[in-house]
């Protein structure tokens, strides 16, 4: 039962027995009320019918004992991480062990964890550098390495543990280090791949890179399919594969597939990178290539197109003198353009039937050379005119054979259209009905480019 209490104490007199019954006839509601608010509990009843006072019905809150220890031992219910330090370390005091990490006393994966250790003790990497002479940078990477080395012991069959001394050479940390965001597989796999090819730390952080992002290339980038992710060099040669898709210049695609041929594993993926490789040459020669990407053998010109060389006419031990016709002058200019009569090889003296105003001179190219006689220059303004692609928009110089006029299919002809001379292929003219052309197309000469061959300033110093 509930026991209640006034909180001015039992009315035991006599006398409060009257009080009580004579202003209970005559007390409100709300006079009640105000006394029962004053009044307190001192006890509570417990379930069971006994209460916290005590007796013996009484019920105790539950209490749960520690949990037990063995027999003779202390019950510890915190335990220390274990230390960092290996074994030989742990008894050398402060300075001793700045003083191994000072003089480098051992393999650097042995006094690395030196460093994890006095950071624990409230070493900063500026005050670890002032007392031995570590950057900060040196710490992170021996550190991390240390950690990443680790890793490659806990699975012998992905990573023989004999193959671990490649790395205690005073490049390990480095090369290790590059392999930090990789799982534990593909560190071992990387590990290994990096010792049989003998990688420096930049081909390990580029193995390593390309490795970590080959998944996420699934479905995106075409050619995927053809590489296998369980192989490094597979990785790494798929890396250089979309890369040369992604290369401006068609130089730079072609650099960049014959490093992935130089690295590929897996036939599949060599099958693939041949064929882009050959595609890509074939780009880089002037022939077309249709929407598909497959080349167009059709649209492989039937003529040499080469770039001049700053100086390479000066070096040349035989030059040729040619004359000179713009595109826009028509076929009765080229046609009076002069010929050569007589030519004196000791002395270099060539004679013509006329004179003429603009010459060009050029190496005595051989093709060249066999069609002096006849030979035109027809001076393009821009070179995209040529029926194949080119690499820029610039001039060029065409050089024609007068002599040649019939049209033959695999040959490529100089003709007038519009009051213009154009070039065209001999298989399209044929379609065309047309037999016969001004000149055949010898070969086309592109200009220099301004960064080959040119002296820097800080090369005359």
């Amino acid at each position: 039962m509930l026991s209640l209490s006034h909180p001015h104490g039992h009315p035991a007199t006599a006398s409060a027995a009257p009080r009580h019954q004579r202003r209970s006839s005559t007390a409100t509601p709300t006079s009640y009320r105000r006394r029962a608010s004053h009044i307190a509990a001192s006890a509570i009843l417990l379930p069971g019918g006994g209460s916290s006072s005590g007796g013996s019905g009484d019920r105790k809150l539950p209490f749960t004992p520690p949990p037990t220890s063995p027999p003779g031992s202390l019950y510890q219910p915190f335990h220390p991480p274990p230390s960092p330090l290996p074994a030989k370390f742990r008894s050398l005091d402060l300075a001793q062990r700045l003083e191994v990490l000072r003089d480098r006393l051992g393999q650097w994966h042995e006094y690395a964890p030196l460093i994890s250790a006095l950071s624990r003790d409230g070493f900063t990497p500026s005050s670890i550098e002032e007392a031995t002479g570590i950057t900060g940078v040196e710490q992170n990477c021996l550190v991390v390495a240390s950690q990443v080395r680790d890793s490659l012991l806990t699975d012998a069959a992905a990573f023989p543990p004999e193959m671990l001394p490649h790395f205690d050479s005073h490049g390990g940390p480095d090369l290790l280090y590059e392999l930090r965001f990789l799982n534990a597989r593909q560190r071992a796999d990387a590990a290994a791949h990096a010792i049989e090819h003998r990688l420096d730390p930049k081909g390990v952080r580029e193995l390593a890179r390309s490795m970590k992002d080959f998944p996420r290339r699934r479905g995106v980038d075409e050619g995927w399919e053809d590489f296998d992710g369980a192989s490094p060099a597979d990785c790494l040669a798929f890396a250089r594969f979309r890369q040369s898709r992604e290369a401006i210049d068609v130089d730079d695609r072609v650099a960049e597939l014959e490093r992935a041929m130089q690295v590929v594993a897996t036939e599949a993926a060599r099958k693939r990178v041949e064929t882009e490789l050959e595609r890509a040459r074939r780009k880089a020669a002037g022939e077309e290539v249709d929407e598909d990407g497959e080349v167009d053998t059709s649209a492989r010109p039937g003529i040499n197109v080469v770039r001049l060389k700053y100086g390479e006419v000066a070096e040349a031990s035989t030059v040729l003198l040619l004359p000179v016709v713009r595109e826009t002058d028509g076929v009765a200019a080229m046609e009076s353009a002069p010929r050569r009569t007589r030519s004196d090889v000791d002395l270099g003296v060539v004679e013509v039937d006329k004179a003429w105003a603009r010459w060009a001179v050029v190496p005595g190219w051989g093709p060249v050379a066999e069609a002096a006689e006849e030979a035109v220059v027809i001076e393009l303004a821009d070179g995209r005119r040529l029926p194949w692609r080119t690499a820029d928009e610039e001039p060029v110089l065409v050089i024609a054979n007068r002599g040649q006029k019939e049209v033959g299919e695999e040959g490529i002809y100089v003709l007038e259209k519009g009051g213009r001379l154009v070039v065209e292929r001999g298989r399209k003219l044929i379609e065309q009905g047309i037999a016969a052309a001004a000149a055949e197309v010898v070969i086309v000469v592109r200009p220099p480019r301004d960064e080959d061959d040119m002296i820097s300033d800080d090369e005359w110093d």
